[in-house]
């Protein structure tokens, strides 16, 4: 059976004020393609699906509209579940609706998928809190998912039937697994887990998360795991959270984060991003393979030495988003800064940046005298701020302001 592995959707997400919805038509049309192309038996989203708990009704109405169109009109599955940008109750509440096209939605860790059967041939066969197995058209063999959404310590805990316990999460969640697995999780069918949240492999190696990216950690508690929690039956672990694609693990199974769709933040700035096709039979080790996408707009961080030069890379690359640091003698002028912004659509920030050593306030290397005059205030300030004395246009500028306020 083939299996398509994608995570981190975010959609109705902005990026420095550009909204990203046209790009998130694109792309997800792509998966669906993708998914048609490699005649997939079955599809997992590994939470983030959008990228906060009140998504907008474009938002909503793209998203259901994709898991209609990778359900193949009920002759796939496809299984989504919350991660920590979601409401886990928005998550679930279509679940009846949802069931009747082969679209498993999970919000909780907790959650019993009710019985389903589609008239293409997407059957449930066995459920439990925690844990989904199904039946698939053209599949000689059923397919295990140990399932757990996106929750925070104290959600965990009740999951886990520990709220008062003093027992590392990690040692109540792994025991959860490893009990499903061996209840449910015999050799004759493929065996799989799906889950938001942080891992880490065995050497301690820790992969940093987007700039965006909400902190696991910070949100009840929930640090980053070891990879050897997982059941020995597992073949094939299917991570969200981290933005990049990442094989956290390749022994005794792959342990995968598949990355977003698109760049999210200007963090993940020049990286590809991947839907990844996992080929599973029983007892055998999966196969993986990344396939690119192609459609979004490329993200970039980009320093320049002049504003001509600038402006020439921005007329080569109209069709990206771009933060820009201008390096200069002299602050910018406005004309310059105008003249930037006129070449291109896309420019997400622009940094002035002077040759000369930057000064900060935390570390002055000249103190600031209160009681010179508020012009010489300013440029003191400027200085240590900027690494430069400011031009004359700017120093009008604030002399205007304090004339007006005056």
């Amino acid at each position: 059976m083939k299996i398509l592995h994608t995570a981190d959707w975010h959609l109705g997400k902005k990026l420095n004020g550009f909204s990203r919805h046209n790009e998130q038509v694109l792309i997800l049309d792509e998966i669906c393609t993708i998914a048609d192309n490699q005649k997939v038996d079955l599809v997992l989203v590994a939470g983030d699906l959008f990228d906060g708990p009140n998504p907008s009704s474009e938002s909503t109405e793209l998203f259901f509209k994709t898991l209609k169109r990778l359900s193949a009109d009920g002759s796939r599955a496809v299984v989504a579940i919350a991660g920590n940008h979601d409401s886990p109750e928005r998550i679930a509440a279509p679940e009846p609706l949802a069931l009747a096209c082969g679209i498993v939605l999970l919000g909780f860790p907790d959650a019993l998928v009710p019985h389903f059967e589609t008239e293409k041939g997407v059957k449930s066969t066995k459920a439990h809190p925690g844990f989904l197995e199904m039946e698939l058209p053209g599949v000689q063999f059923p397919v295990r998912l140990i399932l757990t959404p996106f929750a925070n310590e104290v959600r965990l805990r009740k999951y886990l039937g520990q709220e008062n316990a003093t027992l590392e999460l990690k040692n109540l969640l792994s025991s959860n697994w490893e009990t499903l697995a061996n209840d449910h999780c015999d050799n004759d069918g493929v065996n799989i887990l799906m889950t938001h949240l942080y891992f880490v492999p065995e050497t301690g190696e820790i992969e940093a998360e987007s700039d965006d990216e909400r902190s696991i950690a910070g949100l009840g508690g929930t640090d980053a795991f070891p990879v050897s929690m997982f059941p020995s039956q597992i073949q094939y672990v299917a991570l969200g959270h981290i933005h990049k694609f990442w094989k956290v693990s390749s022994k005794p199974f792959p342990v995968v984060y598949s990355s977003s769709p698109l760049c999210y933040s200007l963090s993940e700035a020049g990286q590809e991003k991947f839907v990844l096709i996992v080929d599973a039979v029983p007892q055998k080790a999966v196969t993986l393979d990344k396939i690119k996408l192609e459609n979004g707009k490329k993200v970039f961080r980009k320093t320049f030495d002049s504003v001509d030069e600038t402006v020439s890379w921005l007329s080569e690359n109209p069709d990206v988003l771009v933060e820009l640091t201008v390096v200069s003698d002299e602050y910018l002028k406005t004309e310059d800064t105008k003249r930037i912004y006129a070449a291109h659509e896309g420019i997400l920030d622009l940094i002035p940046k002077s040759r000369k050593q930057v000064l900060t306030l935390s570390n002055p290397a000249v103190p600031v005298d209160i009681q010179l005059d508020k012009i010489k205030l300013f440029e003191d300030f400027f200085k240590q701020k900027k690494g430069q004395n400011p031009s004359e246009e700017l120093k009008e500028l604030f002399f205007e302001i304090l004339n007006s306020e005056s």
